[in-house]
């Protein structure tokens, strides 16, 4: 796996998809304000989707730096388990029926091919 354009394919998702959030066009708010419904009553939608946004920002920033790593893979840890989230606690967002995910459900179980690809980051990290 080419390492170099891995971690330019992650920054270029995690950018523009912050990117998207941050402006408010992003198609993921919704669900994101569900979630935040449910998580998180007591703060407003406005001030967390711009810092969720900007979160994603800097995890695509960080991933043009191996020597970061250390830093960035606990960061996409935590973002992956934030986006996993909608999958368990808004069911009916998320799934049609047992195992037919809705097109959120989809854009959220594509996540595992990003975990995927950071897992050979940190493989090639540890080899050299």
């Amino acid at each position: 796996m080419n390492m170099p354009l891995s971690r330019i394919a992650l920054c270029v998702i995690y950018v523009w998809f912050g990117a998207l959030k941050v402006l408010g066009t992003s198609p993921a708010n919704p669900l994101v304000a569900h979630l935040l419904e449910r998580t998180m009553p007591f703060m407003s939608f406005d001030t967390f989707i711009v810092f969720f946004g900007l979160f994603e920002v800097i995890i695509g920033i960080l991933f043009l730096f191996q020597r970061l790593d250390r830093i960035t893979i606990p960061l996409f840890g935590i973002h992956m388990v934030t986006t996993f989230m909608p999958l368990f606690l808004l069911p009916a967002i998320t799934w049609q029926s047992v195992f037919v995910p809705t097109l959120e459900g989809q854009y959220i179980i594509k996540n595992l091919a990003l975990i995927a690809i950071v897992l050979n980051i940190k493989k090639q990290r540890v080899i050299y």
